[in-house]
């Protein structure tokens, strides 16, 4: 009855199902474990948002890695800012996703140390070669203070931090590039400027992270799930209807034949 299995159609298609039940399974849980990422990072925005801002570097050195749990950590920091080495950081958006740059300045410390401070986000020229105007930040000895951010790097950002760019330009915000280029001792990490906001509101302050939503990964992993456990429902289904239809088809043709048989023949 089910002989038609061992068609080509049949093993192609029984190979196909049996090839998406896995795959989908596998989806499943990497949209699974996508959500308990997003819950887990969610946890260490809200406590290191809620936690009062210490000096950077009880947090951070030179050389260093930034904690996963100091993530969006509020840092001070007293020094003052070099903007003859300031730099752009390309392609990126702000909240009206417009692309632009943001605005990478070294800010020496007391003691001689540098951190990285990303001041926010100005619009990309015309041409988005050459370098932007940049409002100057605050002369002479300050206090910043802003949320702590690990390193760029190639594999989490998804951008390549390709050569040949154009003078001042960079792809990633990475300290120990920053060091061989400044040749001095940078701070692992960077902080992304929240005090003092400038004067005329320019380059724009990074918003905080949105650290309420978990987004909808746990839904789309059930929807894999059950993609999985509806393959081997649908090829029953259509097994089931071949079977019939080839029975029908099998009976009409029988009774085609019968017929035919039993005709009177003519003198």
């Amino acid at each position: 009855m089910y002989r038609f299995l061992w068609t080509r159609q049949w093993v192609i298609l029984t190979i196909v199902a049996i090839a998406l039940i896995p795959a989908m399974i596998r989806l499943g849980f990497w949209q699974l474990h996508r959500h308990e990422h997003k819950v887990a990072l969610n946890k260490v925005i809200s406590a290191s948002m809620a936690a009062k801002p210490v000096p950077v570097e009880s947090l951070t050195a030179p050389g260093a890695t930034v904690k996963h749990a100091d993530l969006y950590r509020e840092v001070t920091a007293k020094g003052h800012f070099d903007t003859a080495n300031e730099e752009v950081v390309r392609r990126r958006t702000n909240a009206d996703d417009k692309v632009g740059y943001h605005v990478l300045t070294p800010f020496v410390l007391e003691d001689g140390r540098v951190l990285m401070v990303n001041r926010g986000w100005v619009p990309a020229d015309v041409s988005q070669t050459a370098f932007p105007k940049i409002p100057a930040p605050e002369r002479g000895e300050t206090t910043v203070t802003g949320r702590l951010m690990p390193d760029e790097t190639t594999a989490e950002s998804g951008i390549k931090n390709v050569k040949g760019l154009p003078d001042r330009q960079v792809m990633l915000i990475s300290s120990a590039q920053q060091a061989d280029r400044l040749g001095r001792p940078v701070l692992g990490g960077y902080i992304q400027l929240t005090s003092p906001a400038p004067e005329n509101g320019s380059p724009q302050l990074l918003p905080a992270p949105e650290h309420s939503d978990v987004g909808p990964h746990l839904a789309y992993a059930v929807q894999w799930w059950l993609f999985a456990a509806g393959v081997p429902v649908g090829w029953v289904v259509l097994l089931r209807r071949e079977a019939r239809e080839r029975a029908q088809a099998a009976a009409k043709e029988g009774a085609q034949e019968g017929a035919q048989e039993t005709e009177p023949t003519s003198a």
